[in-house]
């Protein structure tokens, strides 16, 4: 029976070259002299943390990191944006969360948008992903479609994986 999974997953390597980009670029950038900003990757790459001197320059960097994300083939839908927090005296920062894999209530509301569809193929939950089968590709071509056009919708950035025929 064929089948595909639906996954939702960041390139770590290049989420890595993006931030060394964004830092090569913050250390030459003529409004960032004497400014101690900085961008650090979670060790288990599951947060970015951008960090400066004040709320403007925590922005401007995080705008260097956005372009230079998009730019490396990096979906912006996989980032959620946490509050702007004060450390200490001079010093301001913004945690940004990276949503690896699909959560269950997204996968949920996924397989419902499948059988509201009317497509003839059953999606089943299997851990951080989604599986779809279905009896023949066209079905399974047509929920790849369907998905596509709910990516958006649902802010998630989705990547099929394992086609069987």
């Amino acid at each position: 029976m064929p089948s595909f999974d639906v996954v939702s997953k960041i390139d770590l390597a290049e989420l890595d070259n993006a931030v060394n980009q964004t830092k090569k670029e913050l250390s030459t950038r003529y409004d960032f002299q004497g400014v101690n900003a900085d961008i650090v990757v979670a060790p288990d790459n599951t947060s970015v943390t951008v960090k400066a001197n004040s709320e403007d320059k925590v922005q401007a960097a995080k705008e260097v990191l956005l372009s230079k994300l998009a730019k490396r083939g990096i979906s912006l839908r996989v980032l959620e944006f946490g509050d702007i927090e004060k450390t200490g005296l001079a010093n301001v920062k913004q945690p940004i969360k990276l949503q690896q894999g699909i959560p269950v209530e997204k996968s949920k509301e996924l397989i419902k948008v499948l059988k509201d569809s009317k497509i003839k193929v059953q999606g089943s939950i299997q851990a951080d992903q989604l599986r779809v089968t279905g009896k023949n590709r066209d079905d399974l071509q047509a929920a790849m479609a369907l998905f596509r056009k709910e990516q958006d919708r649902m802010s998630l950035d989705m990547q099929f994986t394992n086609f069987r025929d």
